[in-house]
């Protein structure tokens, strides 16, 4: 092992260094966060999250009549695959989004963006409600509805990561994993609610009214939704975090620090770039997986397999409640476990039972149906139920905005295309295998990752004193810090003992090579 190994190999040993006020960790050091703000964070950051993805399932769900109203003239599989790509590219734009809210988040605080990006968020949907049929203006029909998307995916790119870090930074070490877990259990709630509205409205209406005018009616409820969003994101305060961190600048005014950019999107590339790979790894393997399952799938049973559209859809409804039952359990497991256990196992069984289930699912008969989408289901489980709690503990607290929301919406380009490319291949090849085939190699991406990614359960966010619910708690939490900084301490000493024993070793093989060569002394 080389020097430079042995150096990074104790460096991975030591803890983020914490901010304190006189050098010393003391008890004063540690976090008590407040029961109550942190509810209030927590419903803020779900809910929001829950309207963004209330959107993509009712759009998921009516993507059969956005085709037929806004591109009419097409065959049936190309009007699926138009109303696909218009839900994909706005994915595009998601990375200004993103660079743009994240730098905001990092100079004027997480609240005062989430605030922001949940009001463009709830007019942009409105507004897809008020759009008239190709129809009725042709050409400006489609273009509308793409306007409205793209200002969907600009407001998004810094929705799910400022929410991701809202939740991470307000709560206790012990917790993250159990309480982040529910910004996802917010997310598939946005799709039961978008697609049982979708279910009762067809039912109520008929098929004819429904694509008639009934579809716009999921649209407009994201009004109400977003205004009491907005309502519990104004009432959020500051995260502690973020608050701790404008504090820590003694020096600096906080109007100075809170305008001025910290550091580049190159230098951050530069000095972070393999913690960015495996946050692109993670979101890659959790969002691939989670729109082939609940937003192509219902498009697939229906039109690929010619399941019934109602029963289809039904059946994903019951999926996706099973998973939010199971959201908070992988949270809880994975505050004790760890968080890379559910990385890695989850895509192993991605790698391996991607094809069996599929083999279920287009068996044709509902219970192997079930089964099949309920098995990915819990696969999907073990991603969504850790990427909130991991993905904010990657970066420091100063660049923890920008870096991750550069790095999650890079990823969601192209994890925003599965529907598309999905619907293209099956209807290219007639291979009803190919979704299987993708989220193989999703599994591999996601081994890959699990494998890199460092375990970030129980330990404090990065360049952050440790949080806790109690007093009882931080007073542990000090003793296991003290714990760790005594490793680590004893980890470099090791290693500088190694380092002087491989310098000797050195200066004994230069003297031999000295005494061989007769002009040199």
């Amino acid at each position: 092992m080389t020097a430079t190994n042995e150096q990074n190999e104790a460096s991975s040993h030591v803890p983020p260094l914490i901010p304190t006020q006189n050098g010393t960790l003391e008890l004063h050091d540690i976090t008590i966060v407040d029961q109550t703000k942190l509810r209030k964070a927590i419903s803020a950051a779900a809910l929001g999250n829950a309207m963004e993805w209330f959107d993509f399932g009712v759009y998921g769900f009516v993507a059969y009549a956005l085709g037929q109203v806004f591109f009419p003239s097409a065959s049936p599989s190309v009007q699926m695959i138009a109303a696909l790509g218009t839900f994909s590219v706005p994915f595009l734009v998601r990375p200004l989004g993103g660079v743009f809210f994240g730098i905001l988040g990092d100079r004027f605080g997480r609240q005062k963006v989430l605030s922001t990006t949940i009001i463009i968020m709830a007019l942009s949907t409105f507004c897809i409600g008020l759009i008239p049929s190709y129809n009725s203006i042709g050409i400006w029909a489609p273009l509308l509805l793409l306007l409205c998307k793209l200002a969907q995916g600009f407001s998004v790119g810094g929705e799910y990561t400022g929410a991701a870090i809202f939740v991470a930074e307000y709560s206790p070490d012990r917790q993250r994993g159990f309480l982040g877990s529910f910004l996802d259990f917010g997310s598939i709630c946005g799709f039961v609610l978008g697609a049982g509205i979708v279910v009762l409205l067809e039912n109520i209406m008929g098929s004819a009214h429904f694509l008639s005018w009934g579809w716009r009616i999921p649209f407009f409820l994201a009004a109400p939704l977003g205004l009491l969003g907005l309502y519990l994101r104004h009432a959020a305060e500051e995260t502690p975090a973020f608050q701790k961190h404008l504090d820590m600048m003694e020096k600096e005014e906080q109007e100075e620090v809170s305008s001025r950019p910290r550091v580049s999107f190159m230098e951050i590339m530069r000095r972070f770039w393999r913690t960015l790979l495996v946050s692109v790894g993670l979101v890659l393997t959790t969002n691939i997986t989670y729109y082939m399952l609940l937003t192509y799938m219902p498009s697939y049973l229906s039109h690929n397999l010619h399941y019934g559209e109602d029963r289809g859809v039904l059946i994903i409804i019951a999926i996706m409640i099973g998973m939010m039952f199971m959201q908070p359990i992988i949270g809880f497991v994975s505050d004790k476990i760890g968080r890379k256990p559910f990385v890695i196992g989850g895509s192993v069984a991605l790698l391996v039972l991607a094809i069996p289930c599929f083999q279920l699912i287009t068996s044709g008969k509902v219970g192997l149906i079930f089964l099949g989408l309920f098995i990915l289901a819990l696969i999907l489980n073990c991603f969504t139920g850790v990427m909130a709690s991991t993905l904010p503990a990657l970066f420091p607290t100063r660049i923890r905005y920008s870096a991750l929301a550069s790095a999650f919406n890079i990823a969601i380009i192209v994890a925003g295309l599965t529907p598309t490319i999905a619907a293209t291949l099956v209807d290219a090849t007639n291979n009803l295998f190919i979704p299987a085939y993708n989220l193989m190699v999703v599994g591999g991406i996601g081994i890959v990752t699990g494998i890199y990614l460092k375990e970030t359960a129980n330990r404090p966010l990065r360049g952050v004193s440790p949080s806790a619910s109690n007093k009882k708690e931080a007073r542990e939490l000090l003793a296991e810090t003290y714990e760790h900084i005594e490793q680590s301490v004893d980890d470099i000493d090791a290693a500088i003992a190694n380092l002087q024993e491989q310098i000797q070793e050195l200066e004994k093989r230069k003297q031999q090579y000295i005494d061989l060569h007769p002009k040199m002394e």
